[in-house]
C-alpha cells in the first residue's frame, strides 16, 4: 500500500508535522480543510485498484511506487534545494526516510497481492504500535486510554487472524506480514515527526519521505530482482505514461490536501476523518473483487477503529 504517514508537513505519517490550527466559525468546522482529508483519504484507500493494473501490466508493485515517488522527489528537491542539505545534516531524518519508505513500500505491495480488507484493516493497527513507540521514543506515559487502546487493537487483530480451523492468530501470508510491517512504521514514522517538528524544517521532512519511497521500495525491488523474484522493469508501454503520471499527480496532490487539512484542524478531527480510508479501501475492494468480509474480519475491524476513535478521544482529553 507510494502510500507514505501527516503527509507533507503535518502529515499523520505519510508526511510532516507542526500543530494544529483551529478554523471554526459559529462552532462549526470550516468544510475546505475536512475535505481536503477526505480526498487524501480515498486516493489512499482506492489505490490498491491502480497499482494492481499495473502489476497486470507487468510493472511491479515497488516499481510503480519507485516511479511515481521519485516524480515528487524531484518536485520537492527542485521547490526547496535547501531541503537536501539539511536531511544530511539531521541523522534523525534518515529514521523518518527509513519509516516512511518501509510504510508505503509495505503498504502498496500488500494492497497489490492480498486481501484489501485484511491489509487495510491490520495496517490500522497503528493505535496500538503508537502507544508502544510513544511510550519508548517520547517516554509518553501509559494512560488508562492507551491501554484500552492495546486491549482493542490486540483482540481486533485476534479476531482477523483466527485461522478458520481453529489455533494460534498468526499472519497467513506475505500480504498479512506487509500490512502489519506498514502499520508498525506507519506509527514509527508519526512518532518521529512528532519529535522532529520543532527542530526541523516541514520541506525536509517532506523530502524525507519522499526519498523512503524511492530508497527503500527500489532497494527492496533491486535485491528481489537480483534473485529472481520480481520481474525487472520494462520500459512501460506509450499507453501507461499517461496513467502513471496521473497517478504520482494525485499522490502529490494527496499529501498537499493532507498538509492543508491536518494543519487547520484539531488532531482529533484529523484522526477521525482520516478513518475514512477504512471504509473506501473496503467498500472498493468488495466490489471489485479486491477483498472479501466475514463475521470474524468485521468484528475485528471493529475494534480496531474504536481503539483509532479512541486514540482521537485520548487527543482531545
Amino acid at each position: 500500500m507510494l502510500r507514505q504517514t501527516n503527509r507533507f508537513r503535518a502529515l499523520p505519517a505519510r508526511l510532516g508535522a507542526h500543530p494544529p490550527i483551529r478554523v471554526m466559525r459559529r462552532g462549526f468546522l470550516s468544510p475546505m480543510p475536512v475535505l481536503a482529508l477526505v480526498f487524501n483519504a480515498l486516493v489512499w484507500g482506492l489505490s490498491w485498484w491502480p497499482f494492481r493494473q499495473f502489476q497486470q501490466g507487468g510493472l511491479h508493485p515497488l516499481w510503480t511506487t519507485v516511479i511515481m515517488y521519485t516524480l515528487s522527489w524531484l518536485v520537492i528537491l527542485l521547490r526547496y534545494p535547501g531541503a537536501l542539505r539539511e536531511l544530511r545534516r539531521r541523522p534523525a531524518l534518515w529514521l523518518v526516510l527509513l519509516a516512511a519508505g518501509t510504510t508505503n513500500t509495505a503498504f502498496n505491495w500488500g494492497v497489490s497481492i492480498g486481501d484489501v480488507v485484511r491489509v487495510v484493516l491490520l495496517f490500522y493497527l497503528m493505535p496500538l504500535w503508537a502507544v508502544l513507540l510513544a511510550r519508548l521514543i517520547l517516554k509518553e506515559p501509559l494512560s488508562g486510554w492507551s491501554l484500552a487502546r492495546v486491549v482493542l487493537a490486540l483482540g481486533g487483530a485476534a479476531a482477523i487472524l483466527l485461522p478458520e480451523g481453529g489455533g494460534f492468530p498468526l499472519p497467513s501470508g506475505l500480504a498479512d506480514w506487509l500490512g502489519l510491517l506498514g502499520g508498525a512504521t506507519f506509527a514509527l514514522n508519526n512518532v518521529m515527526l512528532r519529535r522532529e517538528s520543532a527542530s526541523s524544517s516541514p520541506e525536509s521532512r517532506a523530502l524525507a519521505m519522499f526519498s523512503g519511497g524511492v530508497v527503500v521500495a527500489g532497494g527492496a525491488a533491486l535485491a528481489m530482482a537480483g534473485q529472481g523474484l520480481v520481474a525487472w522493469p520494462v520500459l512501460p508501454a506509450p499507453a501507461w505514461l499517461l496513467p502513471l503520471a496521473g497517478m504520482a499527480l494525485l499522490f502529490f496532490l494527496s499529501n498537499l490536501s493532507l498538509q492543508y487539512g491536518a494543519s487547520r484542524l484539531p488532531a482529533n478531527v484529523t484522526a477521525v476523518v482520516m478513518l475514512t480510508e477504512v471504509p473506501a479501501a473496503a467498500l472498493s475492494a468488495l466490489w471489485l473483487g479486491g477483498g472479501s468480509l466475514d463475521a470474524r474480519t468485521a468484528v475485528g475491524g471493529l475494534c480496531i477503529l474504536a481503539a483509532a476513535l479512541l486514540a482521537a478521544v485520548e487527543r482531545r482529553r
